[in-house]
């Protein structure tokens, strides 16, 4: 592989890229929702860019992160503050700019804004106002990490995003308890302060051998994906004093055992009995996936067997 890749020229696949999307529908009037680089300034999209550009107004989590990030884009769109402590005066104050025709870009400090970050309320506010919302999909900490992870699968892709866990210990072992307990993984974020502790409550709640998945400074130059069993968590972060640094997103694997304890789940073959009498076992398997949430192959083998009976 070349090494030294010269930068796009005019004329090569990226101009004519970028002019396609800037000959694109940008309606006035609208709220556009950007996500923005997680860590790596080449994650930034090239709609993102054009929306950011295109913008009357950049409303910003932090005026300061994002200016760093705009001046490094070459975008000099004007900011406005828009985060948890303002986001109902912010909302009230982008509506009155969209009733005016103009255009108002969303950004947080990294990744997906209403995310686990400010924003929803804005978003909501604009919508409840009659206006227009365009999303501008992008980085996102939660979709790198169950990609680098492998944890899903075809079959059964369903995951929970549970966000961060509560700071109190008591409050954080009860909110785990929660989460740990569905049939599919769990991804959360944890700050570099609280994740020793938040290790030792994951053990703690699910056991030893319950897989675990450390995903930190995804997108960076130091990132680092590795998956263990919650016994050797703690190991895991001694061995290397850098892994307390940096933003981590964690993954509780889906419960090892679980497709044993579906086979004898007594709602799902009721379930699967009433769909069995119209449909075939394919299709009765495929909706009682959806139903419960459960493996959609264990369900199968089930119907399979009792039509077979």
């Amino acid at each position: 592989m070349n090494q030294n890749v010269s930068p796009p020229v005019a004329g090569d696949a990226w101009t004519r890229v970028a002019e396609r999307v800037a000959g694109q529908h940008w309606p006035a009037s609208t709220l556009y929702v950007v996500a923005t680089p997680i860590g790596n300034l080449g994650d930034l999209g090239l709609r993102a860019w054009h929306a950011l550009q295109r913008a009357d107004v950049i409303a910003a989590e932090d005026t300061r992160a994002s200016r760093t990030l705009l001046d490094a884009w070459g975008v000099s769109t004007p900011l406005m503050a828009a985060h948890r402590h303002n986001e109902a005066a912010a909302a009230q104050a982008i509506c009155e700019r969209l009733a005016q025709g103009q255009r108002v870009a969303l950004v947080s400090d990294a990744g997906a804004p209403a995310v686990s970050d400010p924003g929803a309320r804005v978003v909501r506010a604009v919508r409840e106002a009659g206006f227009a919302v365009v999303p501008v999909p992008g980085p996102s900490a939660v979709i790198a990490a169950l990609m680098g992870s492998g944890v899903t699968t075809d079959e059964n892709p369903a995951y929970a995003f549970a966000g961060f866990p509560p700071s109190k210990a008591t409050a954080r072992q009860r909110w785990l308890r929660t989460w740990c307990a569905l049939p599919a993984p769990v991804v959360m974020f944890e700050s570099p302060h609280r994740l020793a502790a938040t290790l030792a409550d994951l053990r703690e709640v699910c056991g030893d051998a319950r897989l675990l998945t450390v995903a930190r400074e995804l997108t960076k130059r130091f990132e680092e994906i590795a998956t263990f069993p919650l016994g050797e968590a703690a190991a895991w972060l001694a061995a290397d004093a850098h892994r307390e640094q940096g933003e981590f997103v964690l993954i509780a694997h889906a419960q090892a055992g679980r497709e044993e304890d579906e086979d004898a789940d007594p709602r799902a073959d009721a379930l699967l009995d009433a769909l069995l009498e119209t449909l075939s076992v394919r299709d009765a398997s495929k909706i009682a996936a959806k139903v419960t949430g459960l493996s959609r192959d264990v369900l199968y083998n089930r119907a399979l067997a009792r039509k077979n009976a």
